[in-house]
């Protein structure tokens, strides 16, 4: 495997054409900035002749003067090739499908009409002052002899860049290292695309990296058309972490990085997804936990902050008393060993009932077994809704504050978000909290279903869960908010006194 292996970045592209997903031009821009930061070398913005908002779209993110090379999708037609060049990009990703199945059924053409049409199109951009990344399309279904006869007379057309892409995910590492063996013997660099239809992606991508490829087309957390492509933050740790290969990314900001890709596309990670899932680093075994205690690299094969992620600790059927004990330490209450086992015992009661017992519900156990009580330094008095599909959702609440009557309105998206700005306004003298997380679920049928909602807020470096179960809606999420804030401030305190 060589050195200074390069990214190319699709998730503007072949990322955008995941099912469901549309990211606007403002969002493309902040992704490709995050992307240039993150250190990658190309990024393809999208396909300039798609529209004039696409166009835009591209145009913005060339106009930003990144240090990446920005290049547009294009296929081997001239008005493609206009289109990239009105964006003024540096180059083109020019597409070609090579396999007798797309020449035959898609294109309708014969093999020398589909080279004959290559060669045009990469002398015309060459002749127009692009950079050209030659790429076959269906490569892995085309022989072998078809494929080097195409680069060898698109190289000498002007392409700079050649990429094979195996379409349809049929490649196994293997046949990836033997193929990609074959094409790196080309007079230029070859890159590497990989779709992920049978799981194999990255592990192919790693082969054809370890048999010659210089460049590997990637997208954040994997996204891409049917099972995705392959994912530049697994491709990238293995290739540090397991064959010692430095690359020009800057790791740390892969877990930001993730979720930017995650809350634009609304595409949710899998909890369980390798280096940025939130289940990454999360550990419940108490024999685990209780070996991360000892030594970190017991259970965890990179560090966390590698990745800009956080290691936290599950409370569940299958934890040990070491981490219950740590994880009240951090409430800033003290426990001894009787204690300890008392709660210990509340959480293995509660998680055999499958319920999920999260940071509140351990400092109410807590609480209930030392009989602690926490105050509500703020309490609701009332709150007002009013909305409608031609009126701006708008919010006012009355709440206590330390014996202080305090009233503020906003307007929101929607009533609830109306009523928690409200409530925010109403507060954040007292309190420097953010809203992290919201959730919500329907307990049971119907339109009088019982809401559950679910909140995550945090104070500095501490993120405390909180949750509030009734009929409405809002009221569940004022309760469940204001339930978090008073839990922080009763937290901050206990602290204070211990100190």
């Amino acid at each position: 495997m060589k050195n200074n292996l390069r990214i190319l970045d699709t998730t503007l592209r072949d990322g955008e054409q995941t099912p469901g997903v549309f990211i606007t031009s403002d969002e493309k821009l902040k992704i490709a900035k995050k992307l240039d930061m993150l250190g990658v070398d190309v990024i393809e913005a999208g396909t300039a002749i798609t529209s004039k908002g696409e166009q835009k779209s591209i145009k913005q993110i060339v106009d930003e003067k990144l240090t990446a090379e920005i290049s547009s999708f294009a296929r081997p037609i001239q008005k493609d090739i206009d289109a990239a060049l009105k964006c003024e990009v540096d180059s083109i990703h020019l597409v070609i499908p090579t396999s007798d199945l797309h020449i035959q059924y898609k294109l309708g053409k014969t093999r020398s009409e589909v080279e004959e049409i290559a060669v045009k199109a990469t002398e015309y951009a060459k002749n127009h002052g692009l950079i050209i990344e030659l790429s076959t399309e269906d490569a892995t279904r085309t022989e072998i002899a078809d494929l080097k006869r195409l680069y060898n007379k698109t190289i000498d057309a002007g392409a700079q860049r050649l990429c094979a892409c195996d379409t349809i995910g049929l490649l196994t590492p293997e046949k990836s290292y033997e193929f990609y063996k074959e094409l790196s013997q080309l007079k230029k660099p070859i890159s590497v695309h990989c779709h992920n239809d049978f799981g194999l992606a990255v592990a192919n991508t790693l082969a054809a990296l370890k048999a010659g490829a210089t460049q590997a087309h990637t997208t954040i957390n994997g996204i891409g058309e049917r099972a995705g492509n392959t994912s530049l933050e697994e491709l990238i740790m293995a290739l540090e972490t397991l064959y010692h290969k430095k690359t020009n990314i800057k790791t740390q900001k892969f877990h930001e990085m993730s979720k930017l890709v995650e809350t634009i596309s609304g595409i949710k990670l899998q909890p369980n997804k390798a280096i940025v899932g939130e289940n990454a680093f999360a550990h419940e075994s108490g024999i685990h936990s209780d070996g991360m205690m000892k030594n970190t690299s017991t259970y965890e094969p990179i560090k966390p902050e590698t990745v800009g992620h956080k290691r936290r600790f599950v409370l569940g059927k299958h934890v040990g008393k070491k981490i219950i004990h740590e994880k009240v330490k951090e409430l800033g209450i003290k426990i001894n060993f009787d204690q300890t086992e008392k709660i210990f015992q509340r959480v293995k009661s509660l998680s055999d009932m499958g319920k999920t017992v999260t940071d509140v519900d351990l400092q109410a156990i807590t609480e209930d077994v030392l009989g602690l009580d926490h105050e509500n330094l703020i309490t609701l008095e009332e709150y007002t809704i009013v909305s409608g599909n031609k009126v701006t959702p708008t919010s006012s609440v009355k709440l206590q504050i330390a014996n202080e009557e305090k009233i503020q309105a906003d307007v929101g998206v929607g009533p609830v978000d109306a009523a928690i700005k409200a409530v925010q306004k109403t507060i954040k003298e007292e309190t420097n909290i953010q809203l992290v997380e919201y959730h919500v679920d329907a307990i049971n049928g119907g339109t009088d279903a019982l809401i559950d909602v679910v909140i995550k807020l945090k104070s500095e470096d501490k993120i405390i869960t909180s949750r509030s179960t009734q009929p409405d809606i809002i009221t569940a999420s004022v309760e469940a908010y204001l339930s978090g804030v008073n839990r922080i401030i009763t937290q901050n305190k206990k602290i204070i006194k211990k100190e």
